[in-house]
């Protein structure tokens, strides 16, 4: 059999040159050089330099795919996550709008609510806190329901007053609710003074919140815009005192015995939303009072 013999090729790559040998180890020494000369003395650093900005482009180009596809998956996963979180926020800013729409409304409560007990500490008579539950919507007519009833000690005819001055009267008590008649309801009549001269007279309701008529006034009574209107105490019914409103309109008619006078109540009857209810009469009163109750006031 014969023996195999090796190829020309085989025979190359085992074959020692010693030119290769002579370039390898120049190439080395000449490396080691360079890099002890470079270490010492950084006479390369210029050429390191135009060598890393002759390369910058390629490693420029090599990363742009891996950058590209990074920049549209941040952008895209980026814009999704912007846009989940826009729409919580918007979700979180309406629930907290809503929620200081609430505190708004409470802290408004709760400066009436002072008011109104600031004003029972200054009052001597015992006073009752009603919440209003409903306004009679007839505009001839100025009721308001009331939250407090016969179980709460409310009768008929307890005066109702705000923090600012008289509101008006029970005219009927329920267990557990009351009504009541607001003072510029055409068919209630309060008796009133005016507090500068002391001159006694009725405030009439006119089915206008903002408006009281005060008749027979004599045409030489000395009433001037501004004087203030306080109750008489006449009529066993509203403690006397109390502020009623303010004269804001006086004429004198030649040709009529009385002059036409106008007030303005000093409660604010279109804004109310909780009342005092004054307790200025015996139980024996309440009795009587709740069996056969006062009329107001014709119509």
């Amino acid at each position: 059999m014969a023996a195999l013999k090796p190829s020309k090729r085989i025979r190359y790559l085992f074959t020692v040159n010693p030119t290769a040998i002579l370039q390898l180890g120049f190439w080395v020494a000449l490396s080691i050089a360079t890099m002890t000369v470079d270490h010492r003395y950084r006479y390369l650093s210029g050429l390191r330099d135009v060598l890393a900005t002759t390369v910058y482009p390629l490693h420029y180009l090599v990363r742009l795919p891996t950058d590209t596809k990074n920049w549209f998956t941040e952008n895209l996963a980026g814009r999704g996550a912007l846009l989940e979180e826009n729409a919580r926020l918007r979700e979180k800013q309406l629930f907290l709008n809503v929620q200081l729409q609430k505190l708004t409304t409470l802290e408004a409560e709760n400066r009436r609510l002072r008011s109104l007990l600031e004003s029972a500490v200054n009052t001597p008579e015992r006073v009752l806190i009603a919440e209003m539950l409903a306004v009679d919507f007839d505009p001839y007519r100025h009721h308001i329901l009331l939250n407090r009833g016969r179980q709460h000690g409310v009768y008929v005819g307890q005066p109702v007053l705000d923090q600012h001055g008289i509101v008006g009267q029970i005219i009927r008590a329920d267990p557990f609710t009351s009504t009541a008649i607001l003072v510029t309801d055409v068919n209630h009549a309060l008796p009133i003074q005016i507090d500068r001269t002391g001159v006694r007279t009725l405030a009439l309701g006119t089915g206008n919140f903002q408006e009281l008529k005060l008749p027979h006034i004599p045409n030489n009574e000395d009433v001037k815009i501004g004087d203030l209107l306080v109750t008489s105490g006449l009529g066993g019914r509203f403690p006397r005192g109390y502020p009623v409103g303010t004269v804001t309109k006086v004429e004198f008619d030649p040709g009529s015995p009385f002059a036409s006078i106008v007030a303005k109540p000093i409660a604010q009857l279109d804004r109310i939303r909780e009342v005092m209810l004054l307790e200025n009469e015996s139980a024996d009163e309440k009795s009587v009072s709740t069996v056969a109750p006062e009329a107001a006031h014709p119509p």
